[in-house]
């Protein structure tokens, strides 16, 4: 099962403090413990949501909104993507985020076997996981 562990932002990630770098250094330890243990699949911080956009919809017809946006505490400064045997996993890794403040929110990630064989036959389904897979063969940092 793949979760999604969500840092949520606050008036410092929002206003472009760096953190310290006592937590980067924390941070890169807890990363390389989930690396090796083989549940980390990807995780990145967020530049602050004003050097970002926002793409609505209605009636078909997308729509940009400048910045700002939510309050701070909406929005996301990070991320981790993991792949562990259950939410219950999930959780045991959110908590050893080396924070002293702040919320994580921790989300289950749609898998392709999640959906009924009406709303995704199965070769459809099968298309989908293939496709996940030779993206995540595929991702690597590119040289620019």
């Amino acid at each position: 099962m793949r979760f999604m562990l969500q840092v949520r932002a606050d008036k410092d990630t929002e206003a472009g403090v760096m953190p310290s770098r006592e937590l980067v250094t924390a941070m890169g330890k807890f990363n390389e413990t989930m690396i090796k243990s083989g549940v980390m699949l990807a995780g990145e911080g967020l530049h602050p949501s004003s050097n970002g956009a926002r793409v609505s919809f209605a009636l078909g017809r997308p729509k940009l909104i400048e910045p700002p946006f939510a309050a701070p505490n909406e929005l996301i400064a990070g991320f981790w993507i993991i792949d562990v045997e259950s939410k219950d996993e999930a959780i045991e890794w959110a908590v050893r985020a080396p924070f002293e403040d702040g919320v994580i929110e921790i989300r289950q990630v749609f898998e392709a076997s999640d959906f009924p064989a009406d709303i995704l036959p199965p070769e459809e389904a099968a298309r989908e996981e293939s496709w996940r897979k030779e993206q995540q063969r595929n991702t690597a940092p590119r040289s620019r």
